[in-house]
């Protein structure tokens, strides 16, 4: 993740004295000012900063009008926030396989898809595009909204577009682990005029004040507050400067580590959705035991099966269908019964066992991250 230093500290200091810290108060204008740059550099008609990529997640399901009684498909491997966020809006979560790219799997998509279902929900994990061309084929011909969570892709590119604005909406996150980063923020992407309204409308209570009725065209609803303010809009503003330069340089060095680590013999690199813009890298071992052994060599950042609520047999609530209230649980207004075990995505489970993350080593010198990846070969 970049990181934040005195530029960041500048621009807060600006935004202080200027004296107008939440967004759509006075002649705040930072905020506004970063989503104006940030959909120009990315290509994408409206985006609406809020204060989390979960935030995000929710606002861009409710937008798209997805409630009670709807199934909402969704990667066996990310972060829990992705299968938390349609039981926030009353829908459930259904699990999908994800293949070798660590990416949801189209296939299995066409096999969970059932008549209640009205949703995907692809999820762009560790700078790894999804199959974006076969997923959006497969929702045109059901009928279903496609929501990016690139909360872990931001300024990813898929083919000729950016991840996060191929769907019919997207999800960003600016917390501390992403490419862009200020603590914690998020924001909604899309190019639909009325899902936009209808995501500013519910991250602002339903307010049809503050500037929302310029192009207000649907009766207010109750909403949240998931509102950014200016500070984080200040920071954003110097983060997103920093953004284009980071990803050409993980690019590169994905390109150098990926070209020698393809010639081992004892492992795979992990295929990629678009080679030729690879922003990540892992490999993948023939067996559980050997994912292990390379997990204590220099250069493995983790083995994903390890990364605690990203897999998910550790969503304990999800899979208990648990919710803080026994009459708010949407798997009760479910119109089928859904039900969750252990073993249920076990392709899943044995390309995670076997899956290990290579680190860049962006701050270190392009010959040592060399020398660190033919180690690993050797």
């Amino acid at each position: 993740m970049p990181e934040v230093g005195f530029r960041e500290w500048l621009a807060i200091g600006r935004a202080i004295t200027d004296g107008h810290l939440m967004r759509y108060a006075g002649k705040a204008h930072l905020t506004s000012r970063f989503e104006r740059e940030l959909g120009e550099a990315i290509g994408t008609r409206h985006v609406l900063t809020v204060n989390s990529g979960t935030s995000a997640l929710i606002a861009a399901l409710a937008a798209a009008g997805i409630g009670p009684g709807d199934e909402v498909l969704v990667p066996a491997y990310t972060w829990m926030a992705t299968a938390a966020a349609p039981i926030h809006v009353g829908a459930v979560p259904v699990l999908v396989d994800i293949n070798e790219t660590l990416t949801i799997d189209p296939e299995d998509i066409l096999r969970k898809i059932t008549p209640h279902t009205r949703a995907i929900m692809p999820v762009h994990m560790v700078n790894a595009p999804c199959d974006m061309e076969a997923i959006m084929s497969i929702a045109r011909e059901h009928g279903l909204v496609v929501i990016e969570d690139a909360c872990q892709a931001v300024g990813v590119r898929y083919r000729n577009s950016y991840c996060g604005t191929i769907g019919d909406l997207g999800a960003f996150s600016f917390n501390r682990m992403k490419n862009m980063n200020i603590g914690e923020g998020g924001a909604v992407l899309t190019n639909d005029e009325g899902y936009f309204i209808r995501a500013r409308s519910f991250h602002d209570l339903g307010a049809t004040m503050r500037g929302h009725l310029d192009n207000l065209s649907v009766p207010s609803f109750v909403g949240m507050n998931l509102k950014s303010n200016e500070i984080e809009g200040a920071m954003l503003r110097v983060q997103l400067k920093k953004l284009f330069p980071q990803m050409r340089r993980m690019q590169e060095r994905r390109a150098m580590l990926a070209g020698i680590l393809s010639e081992s013999a004892g492992f795979r690199v992990t295929p990629h959705n678009d080679p030729d813009t690879a922003v990540s890298l892992s490999i993948i071992a023939p067996t559980r035991e050997e994912a292990i052994a390379l997990t204590k060599r220099r250069g493995i950042h983790n083995r994903l099966l390890d990364s605690s609520k990203h897999v998910y047999t550790n969503w304990e609530p999800i899979l208990a269908k648990r919710t803080f209230h026994p009459k708010m649980n949407p798997w009760d207004w479910a119109k089928r019964e859904i039900n969750y075990t252990a073993d249920m995505c076990q392709r899943t489970l044995d390309i995670l066992e076997r899956t290990c993350v290579v680190t860049l080593g962006l701050q270190y010198p392009a010959p040592l991250m060399r020398m660190v990846a033919r180690k690993l070969v050797s």
